[in-house]
């Protein structure tokens, strides 16, 4: 068992009131734990301790609690692979539908969707349109000989058709993967070539920061490289005319005879999604996820974590690439609303997703971190009346440093829930999460989440508390992958995790799990800066550095040389185009040196004009290293995956200039 966690002199910046803890789904959760199981728990703490030692029992009792419509009786709840998690099985027998149990939450009392985009104004969607146009979609779809196993792929832009597909890819028991518009051709193709879809639902192209791009010869050319497509499906979306060679239109399907709705019972383990590795070094990995794993995790998460109750509005910006489309789509799981954007977060102002928070009324607001940190360097202070409506901002995709979550609580709203989460593609779901019945502390997430055995590793691979280790899952979870499409004997699956720690997921993050049972991340474990054996992690560096105001973004990384030096470069982009002085450089050593340690200070500090990054969101670290030691860049990061691929150029030349 581990150490009960201890109270710290430091105060939180939120804590639930009496009454929040006592109306939460998650203490009436444990309520029913205790009137249905006989199971009393003192807190949290206990809650935890039991979900991951009575594994089975958990996830048994999310079942029944959450009242899961099964076609079939499950025979068993978990069967354990005897070498790691890899082909673990849960709920054998069991045949259910993913969008059966989205549907079972429509009503005539509110609409389904939201939707906003830099074309179109708020417009609402009734749970009768989204039902009748599912229903369109999935007849076509059965006419055409669509059937359970098979691939519907799309590139569509963060729209409301993009919902109707996946449901209706769903509903016939076909298998779903997207991607943004914005990926390049070619990075499209190395995802989508994998999986061999039958399907491909493109849009004609996309909006953002006011531009207009279209795609259409660009899809084309997608088209002409993927012979498994049979149906091939255009979305007219920048222009209502648009037409492509041999697609047929979406109006065209909307308008299709229909037979009603009527949903596939598959089996718990059927593949729902395939989402996908960032790609930032070599071939992304097709990770392939399960209806009743993300089902039940989903519903865990979003309901018992996030408090999402039916009748919230949820929002989270994404784009069709990143898994948190598909996390926040399950809000319509618990009967919430879901808000859909379209468009970039800051155009024409920083101040576009918070007004669309106002008129929405929106309940529950997520982003990446990113945003957040944007918002807080621009100074952007939003006037809380404004935001009445709002209970918990969520946000995700990197470390959100402690000054962010400061910013949130002085200039958004000082009495809302903010919900620090981290998992990611592997799970589509997070590890460490929100909790209603805990309080907040700046730069910290508020707890492991339910049924996850998640611990922080020394050296020596032994659970450590209120030190830096490495993120490991100690028992399976189910949504984790079925598989890697295309893996012959689970090779990519296994190399992924289960390398270092036989039977154990390493997860590649570095983490401090606190004495009050919060959790801290430090950044992806592979760009740690291991500088003399002294582990420190990127992420306290960048809180620092970017804590000044004349800095706007930064990137460090550690090299490793083989005579045993090393170097820690910091490179640093400034606001308004100023220079890197010598007096700037003194207070950024200044800040790492007394916010951190010595060892924080980097070897050097040079300018540049843009960090690398991905088309999530995420620092090419690791890339970055690798090409400064010499690596070739064209091997080490897949351009077509960055939002700004010319930002590496600078690092090339370096590494180009320290050979001659």
């Amino acid at each position: 068992m581990n150490e009960k966690p201890k109270m710290s002199p430091t105060p939180p910046l939120w804590e639930p009131s009496r009454a929040f803890k006592d109306q939460s789904n998650l203490k009436h959760y444990i309520d029913w734990l205790f009137v249905k199981k006989g199971l009393f728990f003192r807190d949290y703490h206990d809650l935890w301790e039991w979900s991951v030692t009575d594994v089975e029992d958990l996830w048994e009792s999310i079942w029944h609690y959450f009242d899961l419509k099964s076609h079939d009786t499950y025979f068993e709840v978990l069967r354990k692979s005897d070498d790691d998690m890899i082909g673990t099985k849960w709920f054998t027998r069991a045949t259910l539908n993913y969008a059966e149990h989205i549907f079972r939450q429509k009503t005539k009392d509110r609409p389904a969707l939201l939707f906003q985009s830099e074309r179109q104004p708020l417009t609402e969607i009734s749970w009768a349109e989204l039902e009748k146009d599912v229903a369109a979609v999935a007849t076509w779809f059965r006419k055409r000989g669509v059937q359970p196993g098979d691939r519907v792929a799309a590139v569509l832009p963060n729209i409301p058709q993009a919902v109707v597909a996946f449901l209706a890819t769903n509903a016939v028991g076909a298998v779903w993967s997207s991607c943004s518009p914005d990926f390049g051709e070619a990075s499209i193709l190395d995802r989508f070539a994998q999986i061999e879809p039958k399907v491909l639902i493109v849009a004609d192209g996309y909006q953002y920061n006011g531009r207009s791009y279209d795609k259409t010869a660009g899809f084309r050319q997608l088209l002409s490289q993927l012979p498994s497509v049979k149906l091939p499906v255009l979305v007219p979306y920048l222009n209502a005319d648009a037409q492509m060679e041999g697609t047929v239109s979406w109006n065209d399907v909307l308008h299709s005879p229909t037979i009603g709705l009527d949903f596939e019972a598959v089996p718990f383990d059927h593949p729902i999604w395939v989402l996908y590795s960032s790609g930032t070094t070599g071939k992304p990995k097709a990770i392939t996820h399960g209806v009743g794993g993300c089902l039940l995790e989903h519903l865990k998460a979003l309901s018992l974590h996030q408090n999402v109750k039916p009748g919230d509005r949820y929002f989270w910006y994404s784009t069709t690439g990143w898994m948190m489309w598909n996390y926040a789509l399950a809000s319509l799981l618990t009967g919430a609303t879901l808000v859909v954007y379209d468009g970039a977060p800051a155009f024409p102002t920083l101040n576009v997703l918070w007004t669309l928070a106002e008129k929405a009324g929106i309940n529950h607001f997520g982003g990446g971190a990113a945003y957040f940190i944007a918002c807080r360097k621009a100074n952007l202070s939003l006037p809380s009346e404004r935001l009445k409506h709002l209970i918990s901002v969520g946000s995700t995709g990197s470390p959100l440093t402690p000054d962010a979550y400061t910013w949130i609580y002085q200039s958004v709203r000082k009495d809302v829930w903010l919900i620090s989460l981290s998992g990611g593609t592997d799970v589509c779901s997070a590890f460490v999460g929100g909790n209603p019945l805990l309080p907040v502390y700046a730069g910290e997430i508020q707890c492991r989440m339910l049924g996850c055995k998640l611990e922080a590793f020394d050296d020596n691979g032994r659970p450590v508390v209120d030190q830096l280790g490495e993120m490991v899952i100690l028992e399976p979870m189910p949504s984790m992958p079925l598989f890697f499409w295309n893996d012959p004997g689970d090779e990519r699956y296994r190399h992924s995790y289960f390398e270092n720690y036989p039977g154990v997921w390493r997860h590649g993050d570095w983490i401090k799990i606190t004495p009050r049972g919060s959790v801290v991340i430090f950044g992806r474990s592979d760009a740690t800066l291991n500088r003399g054996g002294i582990r420190i992690g990127t992420a306290e560096v960048y809180s620092a550095v970017e804590s000044l105001p004349e800095i706007r973004d930064s990137l460090v990384v550690y090299l490793e040389y083989e005579d045993g030096t090393g170097d820690m470069p910091l490179f640093v982009v400034l606001k308004e185009e100023g220079s890197l002085t010598d007096e700037l450089r003194q207070r950024i050593v200044s800040a790492l040196r007394s916010q951190f340690s010595p060892r924080h200070v980097p070897d050097r500090i040079e300018q540049i004009s843009e960090v690398p990054y991905t088309i999530s969101g995420k620092k090419l670290e690791a890339p970055v290293k690798k090409i400064l030691m010499g690596h070739d860049s064209a091997r080490v990061a897949s351009r077509d995956t960055m939002r700004n691929p010319e930002a590496l150029d600078v690092f090339v030349t370096m590494a180009a200039k320290a050979r001659v």
